[in-house]
């Protein structure tokens, strides 16, 4: 039997990490283990660990890093290193599994042939608003499947998509590649899929394998989030230049427009049209951030810690 660990990164996490936890607990596919790397001991609140099952307690193990040190790729990584599984579930604090297959599910999908990493569907929680909904529709489908680096000129960017909300690795692979990138402002999940394609691996999306998660952002927050995403791009152009990645975008406006015209819904297409212009122009400037005045940049972050661990060169 393959052993499972998974590792998740938290911050202030609250009674649903409990809820979380629990559910990982009584999954058809036993846990080896749960490493959990909070980021400010200060901030995790004992009756986590007080509310926990006895045999669930003993499975979960928690590392603390400050938020200086807090890093997308090196803080996984670090949980990574902790690991001795065969598998490793990376997972976010705030996604939570429709049901008890998800570690079952996911495993079906990673031990396809040639494949490195598998990612799960994510679903709008039911309390969402009608453009998420929507939205994670399309960037999640019913149907799964596996790519390639033969998929690129079909896909573009897309190839290369994978979410640690809820994706499983092959520890082997994983350590074979050297592990995710070790500074990053975001994508560590999509920088590693896209090294493991080009070394021949494939990536398989399950659509089986669900997980609630979902954000009723606000044009401003996609803003800073797109911003970031941007600056993640234009960090590695040897990963993204000359991949198309406007592609998919469009097809998801143009899929979601449609959608909401259908329903007579205007007002909530004209708010999605600010939302689109708000995430273009936060990705542009993120792109093109060493172009920035430092102050600018602070503003328009999402992650300013990012930017104090390390001159920026802009």
């Amino acid at each position: 039997m393959k052993k499972v660990d998974v590792i998740i990164p938290t911050y202030k996490p609250g009674t649903e990490f409990v809820q979380l936890l629990n559910m990982l607990h009584k999954q058809t596919v036993s846990v080896n283990r749960i490493i959990v790397m909070n980021t400010e001991k200060a901030y995790l609140d004992p009756e986590i660990e007080k509310n926990l099952e006895e045999s669930l307690c003993k499975k979960v193990s928690f590392f603390h890093v400050s938020k200086e040190e807090f890093d997308h790729g090196a803080t996984r990584h670090a949980g990574a290193m902790q690991s001795d599984a065969d598998y490793m579930l990376m997972m976010t604090q705030d996604a939570m599994p429709v049901d008890d297959r998800l570690l079952e599910l996911m495993i079906a999908a990673l031990e396809r042939d040639n494949v490195a990493v598998a990612y799960g569907r994510q679903l709008a929680r039911p309390d969402s608003g009608i453009i998420e909904q929507t939205t994670r529709r399309f960037n999640y489908p019913e149907t799964s499947h596996v790519k390639t680096i033969e998929d690129l000129p079909r896909l573009g960017i897309k190839t290369y998509f994978c979410s640690n909300v809820c994706a499983m690795y092959k520890r082997e692979i994983y350590l074979q590649l050297g592990g995710f990138i070790k500074r990053t402002i975001f994508n560590e999940d999509m920088i590693y899929a896209a090294t493991a394609a080009k070394a021949g691996y494939a990536i398989a999306y399950a659509a089986d394998a669900m997980v609630y998660h979902s954000h009723d952002y606000t044009c401003m927050q996609q803003f800073h989030r797109n911003f970031d995403l941007g600056v993640s791009q234009g960090e590695h152009p040897e990963i993204f230049a000359n991949v198309p990645s406007a592609t998919e975008g469009t097809k998801m406006v143009k899929s979601t427009v449609k959608i909401f015209l259908k329903q007579k819904k205007f007002g909530t297409l004209v708010y999605f049209c600010f939302q689109c212009a708000y995430k273009y122009l936060g990705y542009l400037l993120g792109k093109n951030f060493k172009r920035l005045p430092k102050w600018l940049v602070m503003k328009c972050t999402m992650s300013p810690a990012y930017f104090k661990r390390e001159k920026m060169q802009c």
